[in-house]
């Protein structure tokens, strides 16, 4: 398969993010999986490039030029795709992939994966979103989300454009079991 991977790029964050981020990063690579990540060399996007690469793993780095000029970008990469913004990496971090997987993160990985449930809510995207939920990191965005259907924002079959894990070891069998969504899914996004 080949799967998008939202994460941080922050060092400063607690060891138990790069513990989970190391176990799908080797469990990617060792089923022979494509990662496609956002480019970078720190954080989590360093911890699962640098795994998956370790495990002879192929990551493909998505990296505005900008970000590449200040030397943010990962030089050891399968293959580093310089874009001319964030819009384009956006685009490019969705394309043919098979599906979507949000580690923690900061607002960029929160805004990648809003919009990615937005364009699946108007079936301009159908793959599996998979939210890793380390140590409840998730939890608020869990209720909100919740919340959103709740009070009549969306619908309680948008609940179904994305999955919840707990663990690493979750993630490919939350893809596989993740329901089928519908181009035609703009049917039903409004209310």
């Amino acid at each position: 398969m080949r799967i998008s991977v939202y994460c941080a790029s922050s060092s400063k964050i607690n060891q138990k993010y790069f513990d989970a981020t190391r176990q799908l990063a080797s469990e990617l690579a060792n089923r022979g999986d494509i990662i496609v990540y956002g480019g970078g060399s720190h954080g989590l996007m360093g911890c699962l490039a640098d795994t998956a690469l370790m495990n002879g793993g192929m990551v493909v780095g998505i990296l505005p030029r900008f970000m590449n000029k200040v030397e943010w970008g990962h030089k050891n990469l399968t293959e580093l795709k310089l874009v001319k913004d964030m819009h384009e990496r956006k685009k490019l971090l969705i394309k043919d992939v098979d599906a979507v997987v949000a580690l923690p993160g900061g607002c960029g990985t929160l805004e990648e994966l809003m919009e990615v449930i937005t364009l699946k809510r108007l079936g301009k995207f159908t793959k599996p979103i998979i939210i890793l939920n380390t140590d409840g990191f998730y939890d608020y965005l869990k209720l909100l989300l919740a919340k959103m259907i709740d009070e009549h924002f969306m619908r309680p079959e948008h609940a179904g454009i994305w999955t919840f894990v707990e663990t690493p070891q979750e993630v490919i069998p939350a893809i596989e079991k993740a329901p089928t969504w519908d181009s035609d899914a703009i049917k039903f996004a409004a209310l």
